[in-house]
């Protein structure tokens, strides 16, 4: 009686991570790209630079890349329940953007929104390991990166009417809000595993790096920075872009921007529905990998609304197609463990960190020293050709190949 009263807990339970884990991804994609559009108004406000307006949206990219590996470590020891709390409250208090005064405040706001980026990212892996098949862990992949895509539409379309309504400070304040009420949320539902098998547990250095020396997990990491380089350096400027070279208003560059998430929900979502009827991953990173590169092309380079409207759909279906098979394959890696999924999403957390922090350094610095984006722009769409790569030489079968230890 009692052991089946405890299973049925349990399976609610399951509901419950399902529930707190997508809205996380939410929160996440809310403020990771919604100060983009509204760059021109805080360097207008601010007085700050191209350069700099850049690093509020790169500097924590790299604080969470500089996180991810350390950051995939701390989640095997203190456990998801932990590390997600953690995670919450560092989002949450980008709630307070309305109060920034300056450029270095609103920097600090930012920095902490990037240690949640990396424990939430970090955590993901474990909580569904515990919690769910590696079937259901596929389709939640699809739907955490769904929940992202949208977020990141969300916020990209909304974050210049609403400043044009309010302020640009209370917009960024609107979408931070969503963190505070997740940290109340998890902080009363939140749960570590429920399995001996996957509780908290320390990992080594050598067991770290064991796992990051595997051939799949080094295509993995490759393919996902290469392609969010390109991926951080236009949402993050091709509202600038359009509202300098097209005339167009923030409010409609943005939307255009706007169309890279939006498309990427339904991307995912078939991303994460391909793989269960026909399992190719190599053909599912070069169909992303083409896409990303025709898109990124034809979204700065055609010279009218339509087709550059059609190639930011492309360009986000390439970006976001691949993602759930990327979080799922290191599932089928021989001998994973909780501890070992924590350190490989730490992985994918630290490189795709650094190059979503240097493309927009890259393409403002470019711009600034040149006067034009093309450079920066083509320069972030050529590494995006990494999953093309990850596409021809991953394996053919992922669990044959070596352990990650």
């Amino acid at each position: 009686m009692h052991t089946a009263l405890g299973i049925q807990a349990l399976s609610r339970y399951r509901w419950v991570m399902a529930a707190m884990s997508l809205v996380g991804h939410l929160a996440l994609g809310f403020n990771l790209f919604g100060i983009s559009p509204v760059l021109p108004l805080a360097i207008a406000d601010y007085g700050i630079s191209n350069f700099a307006a850049g690093l509020l949206v790169s500097l924590p990219m790299l604080l969470a890349a500089v996180f991810g590996i350390p950051g995939g470590m701390l989640v095997a020891r203190i456990g998801v329940k932990r590390a997600q709390l953690i995670a919450w409250i560092a989002m949450a208090v980008l709630a307070l953007s309305f109060i920034a005064p300056n450029f270095g405040a609103m920097l600090v706001l930012r920095l902490a929104y990037g240690v949640g980026l990396a424990m939430m990212i970090t955590a993901t892996g474990p909580l569904l390991m515990a919690w769910f098949s590696q079937r259901e862990v596929l389709v939640m992949n699809s739907l955490n990166t769904a929940a992202i895509s949208l977020g990141v539409a969300v916020a990209v379309a909304c974050a210049a009417p609403l400043a044009q309504i309010t302020d640009w400070k209370i917009s960024m304040s609107v979408f931070g809000v969503v963190g505070v009420v997740g940290s109340v949320a998890w902080l009363a539902l939140g749960r570590d595993a429920p399995l001996a098998g996957v509780r908290p547990a320390p990992i080594s250095l050598r067991q770290t790096g064991r796992v990051l020396r595997n051939r799949t997990v080094i295509l993995l990491v490759l393919t996902d920075a290469g392609v969010l380089v390109q991926y951080t350096a236009l949402t993050g400027w091709l509202p600038t872009f359009f509202n300098d070279q097209l005339g167009l208003s923030l409010s409609e560059a943005g939307l255009i921007t706007g169309m890279l998430p939006f498309v990427g929900v339904f991307a995912v979502i078939a991303g994460g529905i391909v793989p269960l009827r026909f399992d190719s991953p190599r053909a599912i990173f070069i169909g992303s990998g083409l896409a990303a590169l025709a898109g990124g092309l034809g979204s700065y380079l055609l010279p009218n609304l339509p087709g550059i409207y059609a190639a930011a759909g492309v360009l986000g279906f390439g970006s976001w197609f691949y993602v759930p098979i990327l979080l799922t394959l290191p599932l089928r890696l021989p001998g994973i463990t909780p501890q070992g999924l924590a350190v490989i999403y730490g992985s994918l957390m630290t490189f795709s960190g650094f190059a979503m922090f240097l493309a927009p350094i890259l393409v403002g610095a470019v711009r600034d020293a040149t006067g034009s984006f093309l450079p920066g722009f083509l320069v972030c769409t050529a590494m995006s050709s990494t999953a093309l790569i990850a596409g021809a030489l991953l394996p053919r079968n992922v669990s044959a190949g070596n352990a990650p230890g």
